[in-house]
């Protein structure tokens, strides 16, 4: 990917990290902007608006961060690992998901119904297959697990401090950014490369 690429792809991510954070938190925090719109305190609701766009750009960074940094090690497993490097993906996928049930529920030490903690990793699954079933068709069919995987453990770990707040708000008003910017640079990463191909 050239410079040009990249930092288009940059720009686009934090844009869209600004936008659907601020858009989640409508629903997320919606008390919070009732309380500064009756009556209407515009200082306190702009400040609350500046807030969350911010908060929509830390989240863009830590998401590409997260994604070039899979990119590389990626390689390094192709490289290393060869043919091993598939398998053991399949593995971490399979432990994150059961990290995602098991290990959140005993940390709530039965407040949260287990079946709350399934439903995540299940819609965290499922999301992540149709992403990745769309990235193979559109690449290889090779792509799928590595897909796969990022969409699932990649977005588990840069999920993690969103996890450790307490109360669900922050964990929600992270999580639906970072699929949306992950899925972004997953299915245009190609794209971007193809346009470079073209043009040279």
């Amino acid at each position: 990917m050239n410079s040009r690429n990249w930092v288009r792809m940059f720009l686009r991510t934090l844009f869209l990290g600004a936008g659907a954070t601020l858009i989640t938190s409508f629903f997320v925090q919606a008390s919070t902007y009732m309380e500064y719109l009756a009556p209407l305190d515009l200082f306190q609701l702009l400040g609350v608006l500046i807030f969350f766009i911010g908060l929509g750009l830390v989240f863009s960074l830590v998401s590409q961060m997260g994604f070039f940094a899979y990119l590389t090690v990626n390689q390094l497993g192709l490289s290393m690992l060869k043919g091993f490097w598939a398998p053991l993906q399949s593995l971490l996928i399979l432990f994150t998901l059961f990290d995602l049930v098991y290990f959140r529920y005993k940390a709530s030490d039965g407040e949260t119904s287990i079946l709350v903690y399934l439903a995540v990793a299940v819609f965290l699954f499922v999301y992540g297959w149709v992403v990745s079933a769309k990235k193979a068709n559109e690449t290889n069919r090779n792509a799928f697990i590595p897909a796969l995987f990022f969409m699932v453990v990649v977005t588990s770990i840069e999920w993690v401090p969103g996890l450790r707040t307490s109360g669900s708000d922050y964990s929600w008003l992270m999580i639906v950014p970072l699929l949306l910017y992950n899925t972004y640079q997953l299915l245009i990463l190609h794209k971007l490369n193809d346009t470079k191909k073209e043009q040279s």
